[in-house]
């Protein structure tokens, strides 16, 4: 998948005015779980996705242990322009859709092994009521 692929399906998905505020919401996400992930996982992660996209990523996981709620508070924080923690929800589980797609079925079990049962709602496939 291409990064303007992978911008535009986040775009559509959340129905975002534009390629700039679905940048800022993949970058927030990723960079928020790179965080969460241990050792060499966020540089796996970051081999499979398309151009700056990886850059958002660091290159050792910092493998500091949050809850998924911690999780959505600090991409509400990094996306900043008065994104809600419930659009901060909404925007990752968009964009962990979107990895599913974008990664090999290895790394995304690799990928979420790494996270705790509360990152379910991440992963989740329900619907997510728009804000």
């Amino acid at each position: 998948m291409q990064e303007h692929e992978f911008v535009s399906a986040v775009k559509e998905s959340l129905g975002l005015p534009d390629n700039r505020s679905a940048e800022r919401a993949i970058k927030a996400t990723l960079t928020v779980l790179g965080q969460r992930l241990e050792g060499g996982e966020a540089k796996d992660l970051a081999s499979q996705l398309p151009g700056s996209l990886a850059d958002a990523l660091p290159n050792e996981g910092g493998g500091e242990r949050f809850g998924v709620d911690t999780f959505y508070e600090r991409i509400a924080e990094q996306e900043g322009e008065g994104v809600t923690v419930a659009q901060a929800r909404q925007h990752a589980r968009s964009i962990a859709k979107g990895l599913e797609t974008a990664l090999t079925d290895g790394e995304w079990q690799n990928f979420t092994s790494q996270l705790p049962q509360d990152y379910q709602d991440f992963l989740g496939t329900e619907p997510v009521e728009k804000h």
